[in-house]
């Protein structure tokens, strides 16, 4: 059957941007338009966006307050010139200030631009700064980070980055003129890594050692050598590389992060000890920061665009969220999972099914794929109901869980757990509303209370004793509802009661009066035997 002219342009622009996107890398293209006997129909691939450079998007953060230098104006030496001190960093000077920024510009005009912090000018006590580069988006290094420093790279720095927008933090490199003696580490190289440390945490010295040389100034962290593990040293089998992304634990998640952060522990030295005598050529100036990304979107997007001040997935495969991590509303049936880089070329898509598609035609609302016909009953159920719903759809939640009223019945936080108070709840089932039903004397949506009246002590207890209905008689104080306290003369729950009645003081009520009741119980013993002769 011969396509209609439009259908077969259309079939011909899709071929001819496969065909582009096929030579700019794998995993470049979400769909492709594909002719079968019923009719052309898009067929849908893993896809990720392209790399770029994301120092046009970071936010530089640098701490701690005033370590940048300018203000008040300072003038500092260099390591090749230590004593030739005739440079000046002031912050009210455009030709003279080095702000933060610096570190990301294009330097469009030839001459280098860069940061400076102030100078080392209080020893012994260390020159520290941290450089910190948010992104507000989850990004996959696919280069090296590269750290342009001018006037000597530090001999001791940490590199570390989050996987929470800061929240928080984990090393990712460490580097020393002298790993044992900074970190207690032996030094290591990217080369000495295998297959199966690939993902350690290393110390390096080859970026802190002194060379005297102006032309060595970058300190790198480096990507394309870990790549090269599993791809060669050319990076020819990437499809090894993709591979091992998907099998190996933690691959993917360590070329992954949200920002990033340089701690700067020690300056360069210029290959000697600290000179005390002239500590204005210490100090640290970064003229470029990086860092070659790309967006990550779970495998469920080819493009990510820069929208209202951050980065966003053009999510596919009926996804949604910044990182295409969840279904769209109506494409539940199927639970979200991210897009895998098997079978290579394409990948899998794992595409959110809608509502209402799995088999049997049963509606499920995305909390099962399975359907199950009972023949006695004539009806097809949803089978092994998640996301803790349960019913013939699924459209009911499991018992000690309530319905979330804010979110739609295909929300897979839909149902939420009761959290009953074991100790104050009959059980652990709630109502609709999640309010749990209460042992006597127990109150709160979760029973986690008391009701007045009532005292806490591994369950609630009625009250002995309080401020207002029970109160303590003859002088005695409660002690937290639970006892009163009498005084010596009385005795009882509220001490109600006269511990010593009448005449009768005998030895066994002394050990309870004080002593002036008690010399008057020894006067009146006299009295009585006198009177008997």
């Amino acid at each position: 059957m011969r396509a209609a002219p439009a259908t077969a342009m259309l079939l011909q622009v899709a071929f001819f941007l496969q065909c582009i996107a096929l030579t700019l890398g794998q995993y470049d293209i979400c769909k492709s338009l594909v002719s079968t006997d019923d009719g052309p129909i898009w067929e849908y691939y893993a896809c990720q966006p392209k790399p770029a450079s994301m120092k046009d998007y970071m936010r530089i953060r640098v701490d701690p307050p005033g370590i940048t230098c300018g203000d008040p104006p300072e003038r500092f030496c260099t390591l090749e010139n230590p004593y030739l001190c005739s440079d000046e960093c002031d912050a009210s000077s455009p030709d003279l200030a080095h702000p933060p920024q610096l570190m990301q510009d294009r330097e469009r005009s030839g001459l280098i631009t860069y940061w400076q912090t102030v100078t080392w000018s209080r020893y012994p006590e260390p020159l520290l700064a941290n450089i910190s580069l948010a992104w507000n988006k989850s990004l996959e290094l696919t280069d090296d980070i590269q750290i342009t420093f001018e006037y000597g790279r530090p001999t001791i720095m940490v590199l570390d980055k989050s996987l929470d927008n800061g929240r928080t933090w984990q090393p990712y490199q460490f580097y020393a003129d002298d790993c044992m003696d900074a970190f207690g580490m032996p030094p290591k190289k990217v080369s000495d890594l295998s297959a199966t440390n690939v993902t350690r945490v290393i110390c390096t010295e080859q970026y802190s050692r002194w060379v005297g040389s102006k032309n060595d100034k970058n300190v790198r962290f480096e990507v394309r050598a870990r790549f090269a593990i599993f791809a060669g040293p050319k990076l020819l089998n990437m499809d090894n590389l993709y591979t091992r992304m998907e099998s190996m634990k933690g691959l993917r998640d360590f070329f992954t992060f949200t920002n990033l952060r340089l701690r700067l522990l020690r300056p360069a030295l210029g290959g000697t000890y600290v000179q005390r005598e002239n500590l204005r050529k210490y100090f640290y100036a970064i003229s470029n920061i990086d860092v070659p990304a790309r967006c990550k979107c779970n495998l469920h997007a080819g493009q990510c665009t820069f929208v209202d001040g951050n980065l966003q997935c053009e999510c596919e495969h009926n996804t949604t969220g910044q990182d295409c991590g969840r279904c769209k509303r109506g494409f539940r049936a199927k639970s979200w999972r991210p897009g895998s880089y098997l079978p290579t070329p394409n990948g899998s898509p794992n595409t959110c099914a809608a509502a209402g598609s799995t088999r049997g035609n049963c509606e499920c609302y995305g909390h099962s794929n399975r359907c199950s016909y009972i023949d006695f009953l004539n009806i097809v159920t949803c089978v092994s109901c998640k996301h803790n719903t349960r019913g013939q759809n699924c459209q009911h939640c499991r018992l000690g869980y309530f319905r979330n009223a804010s979110a739609e019945l295909d929300d897979e936080s839909v149902c939420i757990e009761c959290n009953c108070n074991q100790i104050g709840s009959i059980h652990d089932r709630c109502n609709e509303t999640g309010y749990c039903q209460c042992k006597d004397g127990s109150g709160g949506p979760k029973c986690e209370d008391c009701l007045p009246g009532y005292y806490w002590k591994q369950g609630c207890f009625p009250n002995v004793c309080d401020d207002e209905l029970l109160l303590c008689q003859n002088g005695g104080t409660c002690n937290q509802n639970q006892k009163c306290l009498c005084t010596p003369e009385f005795r009882g729950v509220l001490c109600e009661q006269v511990r010593c009645e009448g005449g009768d003081c005998d030895a066994a009520c002394t050990s309870y009066l004080s002593i002036a009741t008690l010399l008057l119980c020894l006067l009146a013993n006299q009295l009585a035997q006198l009177t008997a002769y």
